[in-house]
């Protein structure tokens, strides 16, 4: 979404929302109109430092596509009796963990943080679980089961490694 708005000096920029809510801005340079700005880069960040200490790892971006990912799997299930109560499984637990990680962002303490990240590591074994079990029923081809079976395992490493430091910290 564009949105020209004026700045201070009565300049009009043109800003531009970007993915996840950031900002972006196409403003004209620093300082009043017709005065250049002596200020060093040093001083003043630039778009590469800026966009470098943007990059980070981003764990609930990940598990909403997770989430995605799973939603589309249960609705290319046949429609059985067995698959309906995979997929009803598979649906709660799936995409549970992206909710539940929003639980662990407010934690109100130290344990309560460890005990909802527990929370998500149970709740994506118990999807591991649900997927290696439609692998076993051939109710779908095993290519399409293997990149999400692949992404769970790690999502299990990366919830496991989170509860083991925040565990060790706490001491």
């Amino acid at each position: 979404m564009k949105k020209k708005t004026p700045n201070e000096y009565g300049r009009v920029a043109e800003i531009q929302w970007t993915r996840r809510d950031r900002m972006h801005e196409d403003a004209p340079p620093y300082g009043r109109p017709g005065k250049r700005n002596s200020t060093s880069n040093a001083q003043r960040s630039t778009l590469n430092a800026q966009s470098a200490s943007n990059l980070r790892f981003d764990l609930e971006e990940r598990l909403l596509e997770f989430s995605v990912r799973i939603i589309r799997l249960v609705d290319a299930l046949p429609n059985t009796r067995a698959a309906n109560h995979i997929a009803g499984q598979l649906l709660r637990c799936g995409t549970s963990p992206y909710g539940n990680h929003g639980e662990v962002e407010a934690a109100e303490s130290r344990k309560d943080f460890i005990h909802k990240l527990k929370v998500c590591l149970k709740e994506l074994k118990e999807t591991r679980r649900w997927l290696r079990l439609l692998a076993k029923s051939s109710m779908l081809p095993e290519t399409k089961l293997v990149p999400i079976l692949n992404e769970t395992e790690e999502l299990i490493r990366i919830f496991f490694s989170s509860i083991r430091t925040a565990e060790r910290n706490a001491k």
